[in-house]
């Protein structure tokens, strides 16, 4: 006699691999879009924004960053982008590797926009309309899931995987005083109001970890290129 399984046809691998991390709060909504996409197709497309959204705004807000509550999906991508270290530790200081990421970030963020359009055009719950709208098969619906599922578990996979490491090994900011002070010297500080002003350095590691983390890796390459020419005598340091 066969026996049925309880099992989705369907199943976040990536999402629910967040869960176990401790985003425990979204799994009810993983297992409702993990049905949605068979059953309700049209909800699958609102579930899909709605977790991506919600990885995003965990990953900004448990490394100190912050939003507005108008933010929308591709722009909470792109600030949780910014403070997250996607390239492994060797590569950081790799410009080619770096621009060839964001490339394919850029692709994902595109996946977003489309799923936002869909999730406006067809999602179940999302806006009051005088008209039927255009029914949604599960092909599509299952598209919307995997790329949201996609979406999710490589951002909680490299914010996890940064904050695991040990101290010695992650990106601080009071441990790059020289550079720090190096940059503040070259930029205006930031003024906002009449709030003290910002030093550019400290400013661009808050927003950009990753373009922060980029300029070090520029700036102590060159040190050590200048200190070897030092040391054989062959040159002027600029």
């Amino acid at each position: 006699m066969a026996t049925t399984s309880n099992d989705p046809a369907f199943a976040m691998h990536g999402a629910r691999a967040a869960v176990a991390g401790g985003m425990f709060y979204i799994e009810e909504k993983v297992k409702a879009l993990e049905l949605a996409v068979i059953e309700n197709s049209g909800l699958a497309f609102d579930l899909a924004k709605t977790l991506v959204e919600s990885t995003c705004k965990t990953i900004i807000t448990e490394r100190g960053g912050s939003f507005s509550t108008d933010d929308d999906l591709p722009r909470l991508f792109r600030a949780a982008g910014r403070i997250v270290p996607f390239l492994p530790l060797g590569n950081a200081g790799d410009v080619a590797s770096r621009r060839s990421l964001e490339r394919t970030l850029n692709g994902l963020n595109t996946a977003l926009q489309g799923v936002c359009e869909l999730r406006n055009s067809c999602g179940f719950a999302s806006h009051g309309s005088e008209s039927p709208r255009p029914a949604m098969e599960a092909i599509q619906a299952l598209l919307v899931a995997q790329a949201a599922d996609a979406i999710i578990g490589f951002l909680y996979s490299a914010h996890i995987q940064d904050l695991s490491r040990p101290k010695a090994l992650r990106l601080e900011y009071d441990d790059n005083a020289e550079f720090n002070e190096w940059l503040d010297e070259q930029c205006e500080p930031v003024v906002i109001l009449a709030l003290p002003p910002y030093g550019a350095s400290e400013v661009l590691f808050r927003v950009d970890e990753e373009a922060y983390r980029e300029l070090l890796n520029e700036y102590k390459a060159e040190k050590e290129t200048q200190g070897q020419t030092d040391e054989q005598g062959g040159g002027t340091v600029q």
